[in-house]
C-alpha cells in the first residue's frame, strides 16, 4: 500500500505526474511550531520526519511525508494565520529573494530515505494595492510564506533558481527516486 502522509492537494497533483495516486492519504496531526533559534532547513526536516514517524502503516507500506517552508535568511515563514500576518509575510519578501526548503521523506519497513530540496525565489517589489489584491483572492491561506507560486501570485515572481516542484511542495526528482529506492513503481 502507498500511503500520502499529507493533505496537500498539490502533492496528489504532483505524484500524478508520477503516475502514482496514494491507496491512502493520512495527514498526520503535528505540532509544527519552530522552536527557538531553529535554522529553516533543519526545521523543515525536523517537521518531516515528525510526520513521517505519525503516520501509521504496515511493514511492507510506502509512506511518503513533505513539509515545506520559505525562509528569509534564518526566519521561518509558516503559513500565515491570518490576512495581516499574510500582508506582513508578502512585504518581506516582496522585492528580494528567499528559499523555499522542501523535505521528502519515505518510510517502508524500518527503512527510511530522506531528501531536502532547497530553491531560491525572487518576487517583484509589491505594491499595497497587489497585495490588497492577491489578499483578496484568498489563495494565500494555508500557504508557507503567504503565497503560492501555482496560483495568482505566480504574476509575481521574477526569477527562480531550483525545482520548480518543490517550490510547489514536492521535488519531483527527489521523489521519484527515493520512491523507486523504496520499491514503488512510477508510471505503471
Amino acid at each position: 500500500m502507498f500511503i500520502l502522509g499529507s493533505g496537500s492537494p498539490r502533492r496528489l497533483e504532483l505524484l500524478a505526474q508520477l503516475g502514482l495516486t496514494p491507496d491512502a492519504v493520512r495527514p498526520p496531526d503535528i505540532d509544527e511550531t519552530p522552536l527557538p533559534a531553529e535554522l529553516p532547513r533543519r526545521y523543515c526536516e525536523r517537521i518531516t520526519a515528525a510526520k513521517l514517524a505519525a503516520v501509521e502503516a504496515g511493514p511492507e507500506d510506502v509512506v511518503l511525508c513533505a513539509d515545506t517552508t520559505v525562509a528569509v535568511g534564518r526566519r521561518v515563514l509558516g503559513k500565515a494565520a491570518d490576512a495581516a500576518e499574510a500582508a506582513d509575510f508578502l512585504r518581506l519578501i516582496s522585492g528580494r529573494r528567499h528559499k523555499v526548503v522542501t523535505c521528502v521523506s519515505v518510510r517502508r519497513g524500518g527503512a527510511e530515505w530522506h531528501r531536502t530540496s532547497v530553491s531560491s525565489v525572487r518576487l517583484k517589489r509589491l505594491s499595497d494595492e497587489e497585495v490588497a489584491g492577491y489578499l483578496a483572492t484568498g489563495d494565500w491561506q494555508g500557504k508557507a510564506g503567504a503565497y503560492a507560486i501555482q496560483g495568482p501570485a505566480a504574476a509575481f515572481v521574477t526569477w527562480i533558481e531550483g525545482s520548480h516542484s518543490g517550490i510547489v511542495g514536492l521535488p519531483l526528482h527527489e521523489t521519484a527516486n527515493l520512491l523507486q529506492q523504496a520499491g514503488v513503481r512510477l508510471w505503471t
